[in-house]
């Protein structure tokens, strides 16, 4: 989810817990709806791991910020922090709860979309994921500023954010729905091909709660394909020129109709054995860790030099270059393989980045 939209649903929930008849020594609704916005903020913080390196940011953000184990800790921090902003008007404790709810809302709103949110760093790396919701969701950040529009213009009941809350609470759960849906669409295909211990996943995509990428991860290839679950008729294929919003929608069939590919794990046979060696090696072990659907890219050879790339699938889309490409260069037979990023400038050009690992 986008920082601005946690930092929003951080203010709609201090609305909407705001006490009735707040006492003297309780944070007035202006300046509590603003400590909820920053604190909801607070837990993307981590984007300053941007200045160590690209790769480092990638397997720690949504790490220790993102926490519920280290929650008490922030709250209290930024708790402290507040009071020293207001020159102690208010107490810490004025400013706990608000901070925490804050801070806990955006950890919730992470973990429903693809990208997976350590909840229990730093003792495990595991990431949770409930994926109903794709990372900018416009109807969802729309329904939180309706709700906190209606706040202020209705402003002596705090009804409205509750309604806006529990409309958001509906959102996802109707976003729940679409995802159990798209999920029975993959197991109807893995039936159909009898493809046995198989997890099929189901994965929002941009601008609607009905467009789905299902996977099928086997051992070394993928089945996957866009779904539409609203759409009856089959898109028109877009002409090469095409806008990049007009290639998304023409990406996703009917379930009746869908389009599926494999996708090796590891490219093709003649790249294979290169590929799970480069993948396995020390120089993407910290990529390994964050990539859920790995597949190679490609491979490039130029005399000695020799680099070896790979995409994660959970960002596939169709009429864009996916991002998170990391691979492993080595300049000669018996070199050593180093990790590098491979992503495009504003032009469109490739970029090769070495990672300082």
């Amino acid at each position: 989810m986008d920082t601005l939209t946690h930092a929003l649903s951080g203010a709609l929930l201090a609305r909407a817990t705001e006490p009735e008849n707040p006492r003297p020594d309780q944070l007035p609704r202006r300046l509590r709806m603003w400590v909820g916005f920053w604190a909801a903020a607070f837990p993307d913080s981590d984007f300053i791991t941007r200045f160590i390196d690209p790769l480092t940011y990638l397997t720690m953000h949504r790490g220790i910020t993102h926490s519920v184990i280290l929650l008490p800790l922030w709250a209290l921090g930024l708790s402290l922090l507040f009071m020293l902003l207001v020159r102690g008007k208010y107490s810490w404790r004025a400013f706990a709860g608000v901070v925490a709810l804050g801070i806990g809302i955006h950890i919730l709103g992470d973990v429903f979309t693809a990208f997976g949110t350590m909840i229990f760093a730093p003792f495990s790396t595991w990431r949770a994921q409930i994926p109903t919701t794709f990372i900018i969701d416009p109807y969802f950040t729309m329904i939180i500023v309706a709700g906190l529009v209606a706040a202020v213009i209705w402003n002596l009941t705090r009804m409205p954010a509750i309604i806006g809350l529990a409309v958001l609470a509906a959102y996802v759960g109707f976003q729940g729905i679409q995802h159990h849906r798209a999920v029975a669409v993959g197991e109807a295909y893995a039936a159909r091909l009898q493809l046995e211990d198989t997890a099929v996943e189901a994965i929002p995509q941009p601008f609607s709660p009905f467009h789905w990428m299902i996977v099928i991860p086997g051992k070394n290839v993928y089945h996957m394909s866009y779904v539409s679950l609203w759409r009856d008729d089959i898109p028109d294929i877009p002409p090469d020129d095409a806008n990049w919003l007009r290639q998304v929608y023409a990406s996703y069939y009917p379930p009746r109709e869908a389009l599926w590919k494999r996708v090796p794990r590891f490219g093709s046979a003649d790249e294979s054995s290169l590929a799970e060696q480069v993948w396995y090696s020390q120089a993407l072990a910290a990529y390994r860790q964050f990539a859920l659907y790995p597949a190679l890219y490609r491979v490039d050879r130029a005399k000695d030099d020799l680099c070896v790339w790979f995409n994660d699938l959970r960002f596939a889309l169709a009429g864009s270059n996916m991002p998170f490409r990391y691979g492993a260069c080595r300049k000669s037979a018996e070199g050593v393989w180093r990790v590098y990023r491979l992503f495009n400038d504003n032009d469109g050009r490739e970029i090769l980045d070495a990672i300082p690992h």
